[in-house]
């Protein structure tokens, strides 16, 4: 069975520059220039109009999308219950942390162009995504950039965690930096977002084979490999195969990419010998714990 990432859907009809959408609060969005797309939606930058003044700044990216479109409803929701910027200054000072890795979320809504209906959703505008950094690097950080980039993800999956989801999907391609401090690294991308806990009422693990292998096949969890629905653990099962890729250069399976259950034995493998079989994963002649 081949791995089921997230197929692309058609992209919607670029909006035009300067078009004003209003959010679900009232709140006026001036649509800014195309600045890319994901796999789903285009990205947009945007601009709010400060009331006196009447200029305009430029503070967020906005993404819109058809209607009826999933990921992005997924990810809207775990923008609209845990990325509010009251909640992140909340948690920040709990945690006496200077910055938490979460984009801010500003508002959402609902526009029509050309007889079609668009969700778009306004967040904090980030910059350069991790993943071209690791390439222009030689494919290879740093221990202590793997070991920061660590413990800045650990504090964002707390996080995350604390207010009932996972995430699902963390890879060097949904980090990115900030855009105003580049020091900072930010946890993007929530479309396979998982709401394990509502309410308090935790999912029950189930495995099924019809749903394995989902997610990106490199990074996934095992417990994903099964059909299992995301979870906590899975997170930071992840988590581990970015740090080992970032600091090796590459992964043990990465040559069996097109096999998913030859990928999901050796990463049984890695995981039963812990931690004798990372130690001794060398990429380049040169052992990764150096």
């Amino acid at each position: 069975m081949p791995p089921k990432g997230r197929g692309r859907s058609k992209l919607p009809v670029p909006l035009p520059g300067g078009m004003i959408l209003k959010d679900t609060e009232g709140k006026a969005w001036r649509l800014g220039s195309q600045i890319g797309q994901g796999g789903f939606g285009l990205i947009y930058l945007g601009k709010i109009p400060l009331v006196i003044t009447r200029a305009f700044c430029e503070c967020v990216r906005n993404l819109a999308e058809y209607l009826e479109n999933g990921p992005l409803f997924s990810e809207l929701k775990f923008y609209q219950r845990a990325a509010k910027q009251e909640n992140i200054r909340k948690w920040m000072t709990l945690k006496k942390i200077k910055c938490l890795g979460i984009p801010v979320f500003w508002g959402s809504g609902l526009v029509e162009y050309k007889g079609k209906s668009y969700r778009f959703m306004v967040m904090e505008r980030l910059g350069e995504d991790l993943q071209r950094i690791f390439e222009d690097s030689g494919s290879r950080f740093k221990k202590e950039t793997v070991l920061q980039l660590g413990a800045r993800m650990l504090d964002a999956l707390e996080y995350i965690h604390e207010n009932e989801y996972v995430h699902g999907d963390i890879k060097a391609a949904n980090l990115l930096l900030g855009y105003t401090n580049p020091h900072e690294v930010y946890l993007a991308d929530y479309g396979l977002s998982y709401r394990y806990c509502p309410n308090g009422n935790h999912k029950q693990y189930q495995e099924n084979p019809r749903k394995g292998h989902n997610g990106t096949i490199e990074f996934t969890s095992l417990d994903a490999h099964k059909g299992v629905a995301p979870s906590r653990r899975g997170d930071l099962e992840i988590l581990g195969y970015c740090m080992l890729q970032w600091l090796c250069g590459k992964l043990p399976w990465e040559q069996n990419l097109k096999d998913p259950v030859a990928v999901q034995t050796a990463k049984t493998k890695l995981m039963d010998e812990l931690p004798r079989s990372v130690m001794e994963w060398d990429s380049s002649g040169s052992n990764c714990s150096k």
